[in-house]
């Protein structure tokens, strides 16, 4: 079944000599249970593809569907509502509160939308992350793929039905990229995690499913 829609999607800024066209004419489907990485040099619109994709950014022209409906024909409370809860988000720069610890981080979400605690499952996903010693720890005392994985946690703490991964590894040396991405696979084929992921790395995209390649904002 298509959880995701991409339907002849362009984004352009600016106007006249001044215009950027940052995303021409893009579709694609994908698949409940997939893992797709999109890959691209700097500048090529993958991350403009990402944010439209997790309605952070309306397209110039073109649609994105949500299992079958249409993101920006929903009011801005519905589209809230959809990234809260369906839509987990894991950025390079990991986006944690600094004065939370990493428990804490991954139940804000929860915590913020008042919902109740599955203590059994907190503990199973950061079990399955291997950070069960780290969870009072603050993200300044984490190392940079711990502050990922906790990242990770709480966008798996929602149960989204989509993972959107901006460059999860940009930020990271090479023994701590292979270990999220090993993570991300996992959980891919574990919890059948749909995963939409952003890299720049070939090694790293092949991992995926599929791999769409972008250039000048087009798929190649």
């Amino acid at each position: 079944m298509n959880i995701l829609k991409v339907e002849n999607v362009s984004k352009i800024y600016g106007k006249n000599e001044a215009q950027v066209i940052a995303l021409n004419n893009i579709s694609f489907e994908v698949e409940e249970g997939e893992f797709i990485a999109v890959i691209g040099p700097s500048g090529s619109g993958k991350s403009t593809l990402l944010h439209t994709i997790a309605g952070l950014e309306k397209p110039t022209n073109g649609q994105v569907y949500f299992y079958e409906k249409n993101m920006y024909e929903m009011s801005k409370k519905e589209l809230t509502i959809l990234r809260r809860e369906k839509i987990g988000i894991i950025y390079q720069f990991y986006n944690l509160i600094p004065t939370l610890n990493a428990e804490e981080n991954i139940l804000l979400p929860l915590e913020l939308d008042r919902k109740k605690i599955d203590k059994e499952k907190f503990d199973n996903i950061i079990k399955f992350l291997n950070i069960d010693n780290r969870r009072k720890h603050l993200p300044n005392e984490l190392s940079g793929g711990q502050q990922q994985k906790v990242a990770i946690g709480r966008a798996l703490m929602i149960e989204p039905k989509i993972i959107l991964a901006d460059e999860p590894t940009g930020n990271l040396d090479s023994k701590s990229s292979n270990e999220i991405i090993q993570l991300l696979k996992k959980a891919n084929e574990e919890y059948n995690q749909t995963i939409i992921m952003i890299t720049h790395n070939l090694e790293i995209a092949k991992l995926a499913d599929r791999i769409i390649k972008i250039e000048d904002g087009k798929i190649i």
